[in-house]
Formats: C-alpha cells, structure tokens, sequence
C-alpha cells in the first residue's frame, strides 16, 4: 500500500488545484455559459420580422415595433399560442404594444396552438413561404435565441432553405448572460434553457 501512497497524494493536490482553478475563474465560465445561450445577427431590412410566444413581460413585441419603427421590416407577425384565460397571446402582445404607442396594423396576429418553438417553426414557416418571404427578423428572448435559431433554420431547410432567419434578441428582466447565476430567477433560467438545449442535441 505504502507506494501507492504518493499517488494518491498528487491526484488529491491535483484534484484541490482543480477546484482551486474553477473557484478562481468561475466569473469566465460561468459568463460562457450564459453567453453559450445568446445568439444576435442585428437588424437589416427584411421583409418581415415574426415575434414568438412564451414572453409575459412584453419585451418582445416591443422590441419588433421598434424595428418596424425604424424601418427595418413592414409588419411583424405575432405568435399567439392559446390558453390566456381564453385568449392567444398574439392578442393580448398586440393590445399591450398598442398601449406603449405602437400602432396596431403594424403588427399581424398569427393565433395557433404550438406547445413548443419547434411547433412555432412548423406552423410559422410555411406561411411564410407561400407569402414569398426571403429575409426574416426572428424576434425572441436574448436566452432563448440560439436554439430558437437552430429550430427554425432546421426546419427551414426541410422547406427548402430558401429564407434567410436573422435572429434579433429581446432583454429579460431577470436573465443577464453575463451574470446570470447572481439572481435565483437567472438560474432557473438557464438551467430551464439548457434543459431544452441539451434534449433538443439528443432528439428529444
């Protein structure tokens, strides 16, 4: 037993400069692994920018007003899944835009009953294919935005490929990528975002 000793002995040190190591540098990492999440092409002209569902604060749909204010893309098509005490969410994200100043013909409302934002994507793209859509402005929240990205531009190319998805990030209020284990609310976040990440990686 006695030579195996200083073997174990280094795994030990080696194992304590690890965690060392990690502590010391958990602000990088920890960043990356929120940073890993965000995915933001910026606006260019497009011929339509389509906002999805699941954000309760509004964020969202405000920011596609502000890029039709800015004439960066005509109208904005709404994802309005149901289930809001009897309404779709594309109803309730336009009156609440109308109520910050934006006009409502601005915004399209596309009422369904997607469950999830592979079923947006399926619902979302053919439409916009037979409109003859060449360039979209995909409008989501900042931590929702790389697989977003990855979901409707798989989908896309099972279509045919033929539209180009740039992806615009909206803020949340309780997600910062950059600090996002400092809040309770941020963890469950990104634990809830990785979740879907990893499950989407393996097929699920």
């Amino acid at each position: 037993m006695a030579p195996r000793q200083p073997l174990f002995l280094k795994l030990t040190f080696g194992l304590a400069a690890a965690v060392v190591v990690l502590a010391l540098s958990s602000n990088w990492w920890l960043a990356g692994i929120g940073w890993a999440l965000v995915r933001d092409d910026g606006p260019v002209k497009a011929d339509i920018a389509v906002v999805l569902g699941g954000d309760y604060k509004g964020s969202r749909i405000l920011r596609a007003g502000e890029l039709v204010r800015q004439g960066y893309v005509p109208a904005a098509l709404i994802s309005g899944p149901a289930g809001f005490y009897g309404q779709h969410e594309c109803d309730l994200a336009i009156a609440f835009a109308e109520r910050h100043g934006y006009p409502g013909d601005w915004f399209i409302p596309f009422p369904d009953n997607a469950l999830s934002t592979r079923d947006e994507a399926a619902m979302i793209l053919p439409v916009l294919h037979q409109r003859n859509v060449h360039r979209m402005l995909l409008v989501t929240s900042d931590y929702h935005s790389a697989r977003a990205a990855r979901i409707f531009r798989k989908t896309d190319r099972t279509l045919g490929g033929t539209i180009e998805i740039r992806m615009i990030t909206s803020p949340d209020e309780h997600f910062r990528p950059g600090s996002w284990w400092r809040s309770r609310q941020g963890q469950k976040i990104a634990f809830d975002e990785w979740t879907k990440t990893v499950a989407a990686a393996i097929g699920l």
